[in-house]
């Protein structure tokens, strides 16, 4: 009896080591849902909610059902960015086709004095990683000369193709804010899953305007990278995801 009970002691401590291990590791995950091919193919509704999400993570973009604005999430508030670049904080139960988000906690910080456009500040990043084959979480403060965002209108049944919403999005440019770029860096074999490369949303500091960024310039930067080895996903369990012919 006495060799059993440390038996079980033995294998209480085992377990209690591997789901640690498993919670620990699990906040290093990229958690997304359904996949950037069905928003190609018109799937525009899903079923999991920003409580959901806050489930899965604090940080993180996407967008709502209907294409209705642009998603960020940041310090576990997650906001919406209209079609005029105005940006509102959302309830619980409003619901996404796709988003990306994690728990964020920066593995390497570092400091850029000044960048003059999107393609350097993508140029900066490159030398901060150790390698291009994991996903990275990005977070950027700073005082931003000039940003070019865009946001969309909320769509209707039957759904327009991308193309055709892009036609009438909301272009907007700010200049000398300061604010926040949320995003990802995803590497290039998850194409069709996630936008390939860098992808970053924009939030200003006082939260009240945003978008997908186009452009930016910026200077006294503070970048905060989460290097994030795992990625889970999670596709739609029926709906129009189900009747799409083809995802490729």
């Amino acid at each position: 009896m006495k060799n059993l009970r440390y038996l079980f002691i033995a294998l209480f401590l085992l377990v209690s080591t591997l789901w640690g291990s498993y919670a620990q590791g699990g906040r290093d995950v990229l958690y997304q849902t359904s996949i950037f091919n069905a928003l190609i193919k018109c799937v525009y509704e899903g079923e999991i909610s920003v409580k959901d999400l806050k489930q899965h993570g604090d940080f993180g973009i996407g967008t709502y059902n209907g294409i209705d604005g642009e998603m960020i999430g940041l310090d576990g508030v997650f906001y919406q960015i209209d079609m005029d670049g105005v940006a509102h904080r959302v309830d619980d139960s409003m619901k996404t086709p796709f988003a990306a988000v994690t728990f964020f906690k920066p593995d390497r910080t570092a400091s850029l004095d000044r960048v003059d456009d999107l393609e350097q500040l993508k140029r900066e990043l490159d030398r901060l990683l150790p390698t291009k084959n994991i996903f990275y979480a990005i977070k950027i403060e700073a005082a931003f000369k000039y940003i070019k965002a865009r946001s969309v209108p909320k769509q209707k049944r039957p759904y327009p193709p991308l193309s055709e919403i892009f036609k009438v999005q909301g272009i907007f440019e700010f200049r000398d804010v300061r604010g926040t770029l949320v995003g990802f860096r995803c590497p290039s074999y998850v194409k069709g899953i996630n936008v390939v490369g860098y992808h970053f949303h924009f939030i200003s500091e006082d939260k009240k305007q945003g978008g997908h960024v186009f452009e930016c310039s910026l200077e006294d930067a503070l970048v905060g990278i989460d290097f994030i080895p795992g990625f889970y996903l999670a596709l739609p369990e029926g709906g129009d995801f189900f009747k799409v012919e083809s995802l490729q």
